[in-house]
């Protein structure tokens, strides 16, 4: 155990906003949809498991604390159920996740666990609370006729080979040149130079690539962001054990409350502050 806090307390689908706007942050509920919510004052209490090396979802912070979207996100599904005195949170390497889920030294996992196919054969899931766009990002001083895709026809494309993104780019823009590269900082310090026009990658690591030192203001995004469950999976949820499913109709109808009130999106802005969408 690293730490234990107490929270007492397939095509793709394209979102954007316009250039120096507040981002958007796609609602992933029907609004007019009313989920049930199960009974949980039988429980004596719940635990939720997570990681430290996953910033900025969750991390150790300055003062020594657990912090982090994840850690945010479970405090608020325990207000809004009323369980916020018997709702902890604790961390652990990622790889000892699930066997601590099925031995019960915790309830519920909120680690950015991907969802496939085998792990729902043994554990329940959350709807997604957030999905991983992928961005189009240019280099400020390519010569590009607009702001959207078109711009990009016959300029050159930077993606990493052999990756989900390389994988999307050829299925859904088969008109833009892609070049590859063996690795990310390869494709960005060639972007940085002006090598290549553009490059398309995970929005996230981009939009802190974007605001560090590194890009040296290079570069900003183009279009987008763009969401494909067949390229780029579910999203991200909460597991849990498949006899605890009444869990996950706990956290759905908890999270498309939140997501109804802007939390969900008050949460995003305060760790991604360029936003992911």
């Amino acid at each position: 155990m690293v730490a234990a806090v107490c929270l007492g307390l397939a095509a793709p689908q394209a979102v954007c906003a316009a250039d120096g706007a507040a981002p958007d942050f796609p609602v992933l509920f029907d609004a007019r949809e009313r989920l049930p919510r199960p009974d949980l004052s039988v429980l004596l209490r719940l635990r939720f498991l997570t990681t430290t090396d996953f910033p900025p979802f969750n991390f150790i912070d300055q003062t020594g604390h657990l912090a982090g979207f994840h850690v945010d996100l479970v405090r608020e599904i325990c207000v809004e159920l009323g369980i916020e005195a018997k709702c902890q949170i604790q961390a652990m390497p990622f790889a000892d996740l699930q066997a601590a889920l099925t031995n019960k030294q915790g309830d519920a996992v909120i680690a950015g666990t991907a969802v496939t196919g085998e792990l729902r054969r043994s554990f329940a899931f959350s709807r997604p609370f957030v999905m991983l766009p992928a961005r189009f990002v240019r280099n400020r001083s390519a010569r590009l006729e607009g702001e959207t895709i078109g711009a990009l026809r016959e300029k050159s494309v930077g993606v990493v080979t052999a990756t989900a993104h390389e994988a999307m780019l050829k299925a859904f823009f088969p008109d833009l040149r892609g070049v590859p590269f063996d690795n990310r900082s390869a494709m960005l310090d060639a972007l940085k130079k002006g090598d290549i026009d553009a490059a398309f990658a995970d929005g996230l690591q981009l939009s802190f690539w974007l605001a560090s030192d590194a890009s040296a203001q290079c570069c900003a995004f183009l279009d987008g962001p763009f969401v494909s469950e067949r390229f780029l999976g579910e999203g991200l949820t909460i597991m849990m054990r498949q006899e605890d499913r009444f869990l996950a109709e706990a956290f759905d109808s908890a999270l498309a409350a939140l997501s109804r009130k802007g939390r969900l999106k008050e949460i995003s802005l305060r760790y991604f502050p360029l936003g992911l969408y």
